[in-house]
């Protein structure tokens, strides 16, 4: 959704960025807009770096995904399509971490399972807007977001939401990065490594549904997956890392916003485009970073 498409006038910029700031600020709107930006950003960069660094993205891909029929079912039932993201995601990431692991595969047959959830949740999507017969109103801003639309009780909610998971999640931090690292030697040493996965996944399913109201479930990686991807190849000390992480997340949100502010074109795509341009700048320094430390003196010189 962009700001024309919100209902207002398409501001033009100065060359003075601060009046340019201040008069994004002036729109309820939009202070709710970056209220939430930044809420979902803080949540989404917790979860997420642990979800990268336990490589379940396709699992996060899989639960932002479902939150698309569990929202069309609300709809179909005639309650709100928050409680269905909620409900799905959640339902959908105890299936996936509830299936035992029979062959010894670990992630591999996860994401067998993962898959398989996913094309059963969208068949149920499928069938669900086959049944609500009409138009299901809403459907672009649950694929792609609707950051202008929050209203201030959403913000609370979100924000409430977001405590709740964030405290679990640092409850669990500790134990959930030794059995994320080396779950064998995590498991001989008594910590519950089955029980922080599938703890894990619903943390990373409620994660998905509340990111997913801001910005659709397609598009759930920019801030799920890719500010925690870029974080990581800037640094190996988990807390450092985590702190990029989250400090990225806000940065893209908010600069997505203030850009989109001022321009025809969706929020989205700009939230996307600067988290991609972000972890490329990433990994190519990283990449020259490392080649400099090979090279011989000679050629140094």
């Amino acid at each position: 959704m962009s700001v024309a498409s919100a209902g207002s006038l398409q501001p033009q910029p100065s060359w003075n960025l601060l009046e340019d700031v201040r008069q994004a600020f002036m729109y309820p709107f939009m202070v709710n807009a970056f209220r939430a930006g930044a809420i979902v950003a803080v949540l989404a960069g917790l979860i997420g770096w642990f979800m990268v660094l336990r490589r379940q993205t396709f699992a996060g891909h899989t639960l932002a995904i479902v939150g698309y029929p569990g929202a069309a079912g609300a709809v179909l039932v005639g309650i709100s399509a928050t409680y269905g993201l909620f409900a799905f995601a959640s339902i959908a990431a105890l299936v996936i971490g509830l299936v035992p692991n029979t062959g010894g595969r670990g992630y591999s047959e996860e994401s067998a399972v993962t898959g398989t959830v996913q094309a059963f949740a969208l068949a149920c999507g499928f069938l669900f807007v086959t049944l609500y017969g009409g138009f299901l109103s809403g459907a672009n801003a649950l694929l792609f977001g609707s950051f202008l639309g929050i209203t201030s009780d959403q913000v609370i909610a979100l924000l409430l939401v977001a405590l709740a998971a964030a405290a679990v999640l640092a409850v669990i931090a500790r134990p959930l990065l030794f059995a994320s690292i080396d779950p064998d030697v995590a498991r001989a040493r008594g910590v519950p490594v089955r029980g922080l996965s599938i703890g894990f996944l619903v943390l990373l399913g409620v994660a998905a549904a509340e990111v997913s109201q801001i910005t659709g479930t397609l598009l759930v990686f920019a801030l799920l997956v890719v500010p925690a991807a870029t974080a990581q190849t800037w640094t190996t000390r988990p807390v450092l890392s985590v702190l990029l992480t989250v400090l990225i997340g806000v940065s893209v949100t908010w600069i997505s916003l203030l850009v989109a502010y001022y321009s025809p074109y969706p929020i989205g795509f700009f939230l996307t485009t600067f988290a991609f341009a972000a972890y490329l700048i990433s990994v190519g320094w990283r990449r020259l970073h490392t080649e400099e430390r090979r090279a011989p003196l000679s050629v140094r010189a």
